[in-house]
């Protein structure tokens, strides 16, 4: 990490942060100079900033603010070291850290710590999830209060419809993308297609699977952190909110899985189109987490407009071969890429966390044998299925009450979350639209 820091001397402020439970960066500006002093010691934040609500407001009567005395956790590098800040004017980089308790033992309330839980869980069966995923996105103008898509940059026009897959629109914006795509060199974050989407200025960016699920998290926080960033040198705002447009398709963050046994065999594979007992045992693992686990994959009151039928995005719990209205779908093509399609996580989701309740429900699945109903065919929105929840509070309920979520994540994390959620559902009520719409555009 100091060779870093030696090869890039014109770097001269550094940032120190972590993912709190909503996916927000929390840290410190450092000048580079004093960068050793993070490296040799770590650095000190409270156990209550990893549990701020959107707002970043410390969560009323929770435990570990007045009544703990809002004792410090202290935080040390992860094994991605400094990565460059290309959205920034002067040359900066980012140090991501995670969270430990003065015992040295992690700290059971920080979403990365969670994945890394699930993670050790597969690597102890001989198991390595394999994880690739996909970000939609919009690109914006939020000059005024009625948003609208940004001005095309060649031509200064504004086109007022989804184009899917539209060349001409991404060629519209080519200047954005390119510098995104050296963006994504320079952080190495493995940046792979670009299309346009269904939405108003809607595109979605593919990153490559990877055979690392902390890095692959790392990578989609840290794309986020970018793209939005980035968006706003070039004069708009890019958001991954779940539904700023009533009338178009929402944003969402689709998760491909696949796991590979020690031998580096994809035990999804059987040869053939249908796949293995454990690849339907993971499905099936999915599948009956879904209901409880919905409050990771929509975390905000926004989410909840997204996931509405005949929307592009799943709300019947079902699964299906090459079938984008399920909520689970296996894709075709070569066998040895069998894999796992998970379909109902939003673009303003934390991707440590989804990531986690995705994988620790498969896992779970696979431990327990379970067993799928049978795939679905045709619309799924059509059919009598079991719906994900239609609103947040019953989302939360879900998640609090749940028995298939101590499975995955620690008691402490889902106190912490279900409390900030609460505050979040109190305080959101008092908002009017607009006022939701300003907050979310910018956070998640």
């Amino acid at each position: 990490m100091r060779n870093w820091l030696r090869k890039n001397p014109q770097v001269r402020t550094i940032r120190v942060a972590a993912s709190d439970l909503n996916g927000q960066a929390r840290g410190k500006r450092v000048p580079a100079r004093f960068a050793d002093k993070v490296l040799d010691g770590g650095t000190r934040f409270p156990l209550s900033v990893l549990n701020l609500d959107i707002w970043g407001e410390d969560i009323d009567d929770s435990p570990l603010v007045f009544e703990a005395g809002d004792a410090d956790g202290l935080l040390w590098p992860t094994d991605r070291g400094f990565v460059p800040m290309p959205w920034l004017e002067a040359p900066s980089a980012l140090l991501p850290l995670w969270m430990f308790r003065e015992t040295g033992e992690p700290y059971e309330g920080d979403p990365r710590h969670a994945l890394n839980t699930v993670v050790k869980r597969y690597k102890a069966r001989g198991l390595t999830p394999v994880v690739a995923m996909e970000l939609e996105f919009f690109l914006i103008d939020d000059s005024t209060r009625n948003l609208q898509v940004p001005a095309s940059p060649r031509s200064g026009k504004r086109r007022k419809a989804g184009e899917i897959l539209s060349i001409r629109l991404i060629d519209q914006f080519d200047r954005f993308f390119t510098d995104l795509y050296d963006a994504c060199e320079a952080m190495d974050i493995p940046a792979d297609t670009v299309i346009s989407e269904a939405g108003l200025g809607q595109f979605e960016m593919n990153l490559m699977h990877c055979d690392d699920a902390l890095r692959a998290a790392d990578d989609a926080w840290l794309f986020k952190m970018l793209v939005k960033g980035l968006a706003r040198r070039h004069g708009f705002a890019a958001s991954f909110m779940a539904k700023p447009y009533p009338d178009y398709a929402g944003s969402g963050m689709h998760t491909h899985f696949s796991v590979l046994d020690e031998q580096g065999r994809n035990v999804f594979d059987n040869g053939g189109p249908e796949g293995t007992p454990m690849l339907h045992n993971a499905i099936a693992g999915c599948l009956n987490g879904m209901n409880d686990s919905t409050l990771l994959f929509a975390p905000h009151m926004n989410s909840y407009d997204r996931l509405v039928p005949d929307a592009h995005a799943p709300t019947g719990i079902a699964w299906a071969y090459e079938n984008r209205t399920v909520a689970i779908r296996v894709p075709s093509g070569s066998p040895a890429a069998r894999r796992v399609e998970h379909r109902v996580a939003g673009g303003d989701v934390n991707p440590y966390l989804t990531l986690a309740a995705i994988l620790g429900a498969a896992l779970v699945g696979i431990e327990d044998g379970a067993t799928p109903p049978a795939p679905v065919k045709g619309n799924a929105y059509a059919l009598d299925l079991p719906q994900v929840p239609a609103d947040w509070p019953t989302a939360v309920a879900a998640f609090e009450n749940s028995t298939v979520m101590p499975r995955i994540f620690h008691d402490e994390l889902i106190r912490n979350l279900v409390q900030t959620k609460k505050q979040e559902i109190h305080y959101m009520d008092e908002l009017t639209p607009n006022e939701r719409v300003e907050i979310y555009l910018d956070t998640v």
